[in-house]
């Protein structure tokens, strides 16, 4: 058996099925206990703990999904790096994987669902990219769609920071073959760009219902990538409009700089393609710009000349040569003059623009905006998500070039902040340390010798490891040295995982030999405990536990039905829900009252006692918890004349 499921992690996230294996790490669905909701738990796999590398990217997933705050990402909820077990929380999402729902659509889509599904990954992907985060494996696989529509982008494995780590890949390729752009598969510098070809192929599946480069094996593919056109998508797909395939195309250029600059600019194209699908963009599609050219070799004996006419043709030759020069001098000049006067133009000093309370997604996709941007992310609990709270230079204090970089500080709760050191301080203290650094703390009680009641003895995570604002760090609190006896704790109605680590917690052992009885109480509670509560046992004592087994245990309940004063024998009867169950041949006169037992689990009956074939009691039997039994008729003996009761 999988020997997580059915565990608790830190003594909150509840462990059900396994619902995949990834290559780093083991994918669960989960049940948070403090929130109440399913969650989806990303624990790496052990072979992977000594491994830096592999280590590194696992942090950088849950560190790049983090800072993203997007309805169309998958969010992470906590992240844990201890030195045993590392795992990501993540939010659960129920639908199909954009692969499953091609193969469920015969591997083609109509153009409106298309372009939904393709505007919602763009705008994902460009708040990644707003965010300085390139994704570098977008694909079928790695994209949800719920049952509304709504796409969620998952899986930021092998993201990157834009501006902290080298975006090459020197011997190996990352990410899919299918889907990876020519820059990746020859190791090249990567960039937003790479994302953007990635989403063209992906729409070009989406229409056409082929990818646009298939072989026997990865390498051919990966060798297409760099070398090949694909077909047009409209001569795989007539029924395409002509500027779709502008956009698809564009998309997919080889060259980095004739694509799509940013997702915004291909959001744009889809959105002014939907107001008006007979547009036409005009892009030019595959140019060669150096052609292949077939040289003939001349014929040697028809070029050979005499010493006379070689001189001659020399003469020609180097004239030429110095008219070429001066012709290439020329245009050189009036290029560069005119380039100088294109750049400065473009590199003209503006006002600095008042950015502050804006969304960062907003300034991104502005057109208006020529600058480059450098993002800071801080936290501030009191303002919205994604705003920019600051911004430097500040707003008209000077002019700046129009392609200048504004660095901006965005408010975003995926922040990832350091857990201060906590060791030696007293509990206020470690609160306001926590505080400041926009982290909650729990209190757990530990016993040390070494260190004084109240004082932290440690924290988890620990120092120095990085986790999301508002996250809650434990704090270990001593309590002094341990007692040489302690009192058996309360754990009477508790679960029998919880009381046990109670019971452990208390410096006492919980027996495995565990007594099952049935009772009112819940499977798995515990009845009662050997000794019991608040007995004193000597430090490492062992309690035992009684615990429900669910079943509800069968009462015994009594009817007590009190005599008629009279000096003859009679003849007592018992109706139970309507049937007869007893009869009885008492004297009043020797005994004052009759007691009958009912057995029962639950519910009620209905009780009726007769003195021969005259009603004389009726009552109302519960079973219900602690068990009841009520009068609910009385009725004389002997019955008057008329034939009525007194």
């Amino acid at each position: 058996m999988d020997r997580y499921i059915g565990k608790r992690l830190d003594a909150r996230y509840e462990i059900h099925d396994l619902v995949g294996i990834g290559g780093m790490s083991l994918v669960y669905k989960a049940f948070d206990v403090i929130e109440k909701k399913v969650v989806v738990v990303k624990i790496l796999k052990d072979e992977f703990h000594g491994n830096v590398e592999f280590l590194r990217r696992f942090k950088t997933e849950s560190k790049a999904v983090a800072v993203l705050s997007h309805p169309n990402i998958v969010k992470i909820f906590n992240v844990s790096f201890g030195n045993k077990l590392q795992y990501i929380v993540m939010e659960y999402v129920e639908g199909l994987t954009l692969k499953q729902f091609f193969e469920s659509n015969g591997r083609k889509i109509n153009i409106s669902q298309a372009i939904l599904l393709v505007k919602q990954i763009l705008s994902a992907v460009g708040h990644a990219h707003a965010n300085g985060i390139i994704h570098r494996d977008v694909k079928p696989q790695n994209i949800m769609i719920l049952e509304d529509g709504t796409v969620k982008v998952t899986d930021f494995g092998i993201a990157r920071f834009l501006k902290n780590e080298t975006q090459t890949m020197t011997d190996r390729t990352i990410g899919s073959v299918h889907y990876i752009s020519p820059e990746q598969v020859k190791g090249n510098a990567i960039d937003t760009k790479s994302d953007i070809y990635s989403i063209g192929i992906i729409i070009y599946e989406m229409l056409t219902g082929q990818l646009p480069f298939e072989a026997e094996n990865a390498v051919s593919v990966a060798i297409m990538q760099m070398q090949m056109n694909p077909k047009f998508p409209r001569e795989v797909n007539a029924s395409i409009p002509e500027a779709l395939e502008e956009i698809i195309l564009k998309a997919m250029k080889k060259n980095v700089s004739e694509r799509y600059q940013s997702t915004g600019e291909m959001l744009a194209d889809l959105e002014a393609f939907e107001k008006n699908s007979n547009i036409k963009f005009n892009y030019k599609y595959f140019v060669d710009k150096n052609p292949t050219k077939i040289i003939e070799m001349p014929n040697l004996e028809k070029t050979v000349k005499k010493p006379e006419d070689q001189n001659k043709k020399k003469a020609v030759l180097i004239a030429s040569s110095i008219a070429a020069v001066v012709v290439l001098f020329s245009l050189t000049f009036m290029f560069m003059t005119v380039f100088t006067s294109f750049g400065s133009a473009a590199l003209r000093d503006v006002e600095v623009p008042n950015l502050l309370g804006l969304r960062l997604i907003d300034i991104e996709f502005d057109k208006k905006y020529k600058f480059h941007w450098n993002i800071d992310h801080v936290y501030d609990p009191s303002k919205p998500e994604g705003i920019v709270l600051d911004q430097d230079p500040v707003p008209g204090s000077k002019k700046i070039k129009s392609s200048s970089t504004i660095t901006l500080k965005v408010n975003s709760s995926g922040v990832l902040v350091d857990v201060p050191a906590l060791a030696g301080l007293t509990v206020e203290a470690a609160k306001n340390q926590l505080s400041n650094a926009g982290l909650k703390c729990e209190i757990l009680q530990v016993h040390d010798e070494n260190i004084p009641a109240g004082i932290v003895k440690g924290s988890d995570p620990v120092e120095g490891i990085k986790t999301m604002v508002e996250s809650t760090i434990a704090l270990y609190v001593s309590k002094g040295p341990l007692d040489p006896t302690v009192a058996v704790p309360n754990v009477i109605g508790m679960n029998i995982s919880d009381a046990k680590q109670e019971i452990l917690k208390n410096g006492l052992k919980f027996s495995n030999d565990i007594t099952y009885e049935k009772s009112e109480n819940p499977k798995d509670t515990i009845i009662s405990t050997d000794p019991l509560p608040g007995v004193s046992l000597d430090l490492g004592g062992t309690v035992k536990a009684t615990v429900s087994s669910g079943v509800r245990k069968e009462k015994t309940l009594d009817v007590v039905v009190d005599l008629p004063k009279i000096d003859k024998d009679i003849d007592l009867n018992f109706y139970i829900d309507g049937t007869f169950e007893k009869k009885f041949k008492v004297d009043p006169g020797a005994i004052r009252e009759k007691v009958y037992q009912i057995k029962g689990t639950q519910g009620t009956k209905e009780v009726r006692v007769k003195i021969g074939e005259y009603l004389y009691r009726t009552y109302r039997v519960d079973f219900e918890g602690t068990g009841s039994v009520i009068v609910t008729g009385r009725y004389g003996y002997p019955p008057n004349p008329l034939g009525f009761f007194n």
